[in-house]
């Protein structure tokens, strides 16, 4: 009998997944597979959308069958909780019913949202970083649409990702067990946080991971050079080590010691874009609020 995932965590992109993937393997009674992101249930959806710069190298390292899910699970031991952290899988209702019947009815969901304008920000910087994206960010945002259109990875849907509202009430439609975590709470109180999670995990919560203190993917921005383009560009060679080998949390920690000599303060939003994506984003954040019971006060200027 194959051992599949009993949680999983839907997420969003640029939502602290990468951070969550860490804290969470750190504890005895939780497991996680090597391969961070599986996206095995959106694998089809994704594939389809590969016509944005580097979209194919990015796809190449996706799960796309049972047998292939199955084998990143073959480690499981005596952990009570097994996840599953692919933060695509928020976006794409139309799998819910599909992961349920998979990883059975009792499978709960991790859903980690954050101020939509700053996730917004945070995913378009990821793709200036790697040199794909070359666009203004108001420019880039008034381009959505259009590569909708042309059918660039959903990556590129920047204001798109950053709609939780309904998608939280899908999934609180199809499972039982739905958690939503505020990324700024998160990082305000990342021990008190984890104790939370792992409640609702049903593990130990006394449990303190010694790499809560670790931000492991902080964003922002960096000074153009041969190590930074190395680091965060893609490339074939980048894509088939993340698909062959586990990167493990030391290889994490000496990467981030390295960027940091380059990071640089990040810019500000300019006005154009801010005061456009306030008003996408006013309707949204009240149904955050009033629907699912969000704590949006963490994300106003004036709360």
């Amino acid at each position: 009998m194959h051992n599949l995932p009993n949680f999983i965590l839907a997420g969003f992109p640029k939502c602290g997944s990468t951070s969550l993937y860490y804290y969470l393997g750190a504890h005895p009674e939780v497991f996680v597979p090597k391969q961070k992101e599986l996206h095995y249930f959106t694998a089809s959806q994704l594939m389809a959308l590969d016509q944005g710069k580097d979209d194919a190298e990015v796809l190449r390292f996706h799960i796309e069958n049972l047998k292939d899910y199955q084998a990143c699970y073959k480690e499981v031991g005596s952990e009570k909780a097994i996840g599953d952290i692919s933060p695509s899988y928020a976006n794409y209702p139309e799998v819910f019913e599909s992961i349920k019947s998979t990883l059975g009815n009792d499978t709960k969901v991790l859903v980690m949202i954050r101020n939509p304008i700053n996730r917004t920000y945070s995913n378009y910087l990821h793709l200036v970083r790697e040199g794909r994206e070359e666009l203004s960010f108001y420019d880039a945002l008034m381009a959505e649409e259009s590569r909708k259109q042309q059918k660039y990875s959903d990556f590129w849907y920047y204001t798109a990702n950053s709609m939780y509202a309904d998608k939280i009430k899908a999934l609180k439609n199809v499972f039982d067990s739905v958690m939503v975590i505020n990324f700024e709470a998160f990082i305000k109180d990342v021990s008190g946080q984890m104790t939370t999670i792992y409640n609702f995990l049903g593990v130990d919560p006394s449990f303190v991971a010694e790499n809560v203190d670790t931000q492991f993917n902080p964003g922002g921005v960096y000074k153009q050079n041969p190590i930074t383009r190395f680091i965060f560009g893609q490339s074939g060679l980048k894509s088939a080590i993340k698909s062959h080998m586990h990167i493990p949390e030391s290889f994490k920690k000496l990467k981030l010691k390295l960027i940091n000599q380059y990071k640089e303060e990040t810019p500000p939003i300019d006005s154009k874009a801010q005061e456009y994506l306030e008003s996408l984003f006013e309707e949204e954040i009240e149904k955050l609020r009033t629907e699912h019971g969000v704590n949006t006060s963490l994300w106003l200027k004036k709360p």
